[in-house]
């Protein structure tokens, strides 16, 4: 198309939106809604996956290479018979797109999503704006703080709405608060119809425990025009989630359900609720108070071909779905709150931090099978006094041996207590929750939550990293075991005693992003902080003042430095370590190796003893720069 072409294109394009656009407002949007049943399509990311599109890709990026795929899709599930389709941008967000390097394209890609949809829907489809989750559920990152979220919507929104988008859906919600920024990103921009959807586990809640009633409150109060539920569970669950809605609003309620649970099936997933199946449940939620259905993920134009047959005849008027008593729930009876184990019950480690000084040495798990070496250490350190060690969870994402497995056998066999570091990086929420019952059943109850160096600068560097979420995410599943919970609140039995730590860097670069994250793991139940290594003790009396911290433990993090290369090594390569630059020039200057191993167990007595003058620190945690537990004695001689 040449220039002048194309101009004249987007002017044909530009009045067929006003056209549009002067029909579809809010007010006539409700209308239509409370006088008809509408469908929407179903999964635009398994019809993209089924076409050949594999799940590496960026889905939302095919709105740019292959907009024909995408457009595709739309008009199969337009001829199924759906009357709202949704923009292929559930996933265009910044921070969504960063990992793929499409961050600068966000308005790009959502603008060119809308005139794809667009173009498929003609005059008589409503083309939804796609917004879903910016981050993993439970996943707290400075880049989804409150103002990033606010912004991050607000880019996303501002493309969709500029492009024409009819109405707004916001979905596959886990985060109430991450939903009110999305609601009030789109109120900035636009005053077109919203509509919310929560996803809920099979126990009904999301992962934060929220309920339906919980997130119908809460969407009321953001003044959204329609709420409902999508995702995760299949049409049963779903059809009781939507009673309990619809018992707590006159709202209107959409409801989109996977088609069933996925199966692997020769290397692909397949979901296997049938079109039959699908249509028979969006026969019920209409019967139960919906006015607007249709499926998610695994959702195909068949499955929707067959629910727009099924309800086509039905009316949400005539099933009087603005009734809010037309629905009664059962109401649970109130549950006991649980009382937590007091932190100095939880280990003798955890009394000896708030009675004493407690005193910690690091342990690496082997490369290997053997632990007769690690053995006579550890029995080595016990006899000399040594609290508690600390086994790291494959540091600089080497591959060792199982740090859960190490610590049950030293507990074991030579009665040491240990303190388990755990990262976020290798496991799902699922597997987490998993290993952490399983090593409190072994007897292990101090932890130190870490969310985990990148696989890139480990042994494996192609190897894929979970992180479904941090250090903060992971300290709240292990608060919520605590007090008897799985982390979507459901009970588990009598709390669990995990002594829950956290680490921080006192000479982190970014000083307000440290201090924030601090303050949110404490208040996510973070019992004792374990910091990264300390050179100077003033750093970390500054930090710990700003920081207000002065009722948890703090455990000083002591590395002896045995060469100058070494200090270069740990501030210019090793993520959040830092070695001050008079200490990096004193070992320079030294004249032998002897010499620059002498400054660096010095330094370290020096840095422990000043840090012992601080109020808050009640214990010494002392990392091995080479294995050698030699070192760790003679900086514990002071």
């Amino acid at each position: 198309m040449n220039k002048f072409a194309h101009q004249n294109h987007n002017v044909i394009i530009s009045c067929f939106y006003n056209i549009w656009l002067s029909t579809v407002d809010k007010k006539d949007f409700l209308k239509r809604i409370k006088d008809n049943v509408l469908l929407f399509d179903g999964g635009m990311g398994t019809m993209l996956y089924q076409s050949g599109i594999y799940v590496n890709r960026c889905f939302d990026e095919l709105n740019l290479s292959d907009p024909n795929r995408v457009k595709d899709v739309h008009r199969r599930f337009i001829k199924a018979g759906a009357d709202i389709i949704e923009t292929n941008t559930f996933g265009a967000t910044r921070f969504k797109l960063m990992p793929f390097g499409l961050e600068e394209q966000v308005t790009e890609i959502n603008k060119r999503a809308v005139e794809i949809a667009r173009e498929a829907a003609g005059d008589s489809i409503i083309v939804a704006g796609a917004m879903g989750p910016v981050g993993k559920p439970l996943k707290t990152i400075s880049q989804t703080a409150p103002e990033k979220l606010f912004e991050t919507y607000l880019e996303q929104a501002s493309a969709l709405n500029a492009a024409g988008a009819d109405i707004f859906i916001i979905e596959t919600i886990s985060d109430l608060d991450e939903m009110a920024a999305a609601v009030k990103a789109v109120n900035e921009v636009s005053d077109k119809p919203i509509i919310c959807q929560v996803t809920f586990s099979d126990s009904y809640q999301t992962i934060y425990g929220d309920t339906p009633e919980d997130t119908v409150k809460a969407a009321m109060s953001m003044n959204v025009d329609v709420v409902g539920l999508n995702c995760t569970v299949g049409p049963s669950d779903s059809l009781e989630i939507l009673k309990r809605m619809r018992a707590v609003t006159d709202l209107p309620i959409s409801v989109q359900p996977n088609a069933g649970a996925p199966r692997l099936i020769e290397g692909r997933y397949i979901y296997l609720s049938t079109p039959e199946y699908m249509a028979e449940y969006a026969k019920r939620f209409i019967q139960n108070g919906a006015s607007l259905v249709g499926g998610c993920c695994g959702t195909t134009p068949e499955h929707t071909r067959a629910m727009k047959n099924a309800i086509k005849a039905l009316k949400p008027k005539d099933l009087q779905f603005y009734s809010t008593q037309s629905v009664p729930i059962e109401t649970k009876p109130e549950e006991k709150e649980i009382e937590p184990v007091r932190t100095v019950e939880k280990s003798p480690f955890a009394r000896k931090l708030h009675e004493g000084f407690a005193v910690s040495v690091e342990i690496n798990p082997p490369r290997g099978f053997s632990i007769d070496k690690i053995l006579a250490n550890v029995e080595h350190l016990r006899a000399k006094g040594i609290d508690v060690v600390n086994i790291p969870d494959g540091p600089r994402a080497s591959m060792r041996m199982s740090p859960i497995a190490l610590a049950a056998m030293l507990e074991n066999r030579t009665k040491m207590e240990t303190m388990l570091h755990y990262t976020c990086r290798d496991r799902n929420i699922l597997g987490m929750q998993s290993d952490l019952m399983g090593a409190h059943t072994l007897g292990l109850r101090n932890f130190l939550i870490i969310t985990g160096d990148p696989p890139k600068l480990g042994d494996y560097p192609d190897a894929t990293a979970v992180f479904d979420v941090d250090a903060i995410g992971l300290v709240k599943i292990l608060n919520k075991f605590n007090h008897g919970r799985d982390v979507v609140g459901n009970p588990v039995g009598k709390p669990a005693s995990f002594h829950i730590g956290v680490g921080s860097n006192p000479g982190a670069i970014n000083r307000e992003d440290e201090l924030r994250k601090l303050k949110e793991k404490v208040e996510a139940g973070a019992e004792f902080i374990l910091t990264q290594p300390v050179y100077d003790a003033r750093i970390l009396e500054d930090f710990l003042k700003e920081a207000g911290i002065t009722n948890i433990p703090v455990v000083v993090g002591i590395l002896p430095l045995v060469s100058s290369r070494m200090a270069e090594f740990l501030t210019n390569e090793v993520p959040g370590m830092s070695v001050p630059e008079r200490i990096r020039e004193k070992l320079q200057k030294a004249a032998s190796p002897e010499k620059q191993k002498e400054i660096g167990i010095e330094v370290a007595r020096e840095a422990l003893k000043d840090s012992r003058g601080i109020s808050t620190v009640r214990g010494v945690y002392i990392m091995l720069p080479s294995g050698s537990i030699n070192s760790a004695l003679q900086v514990l001689e002071v």
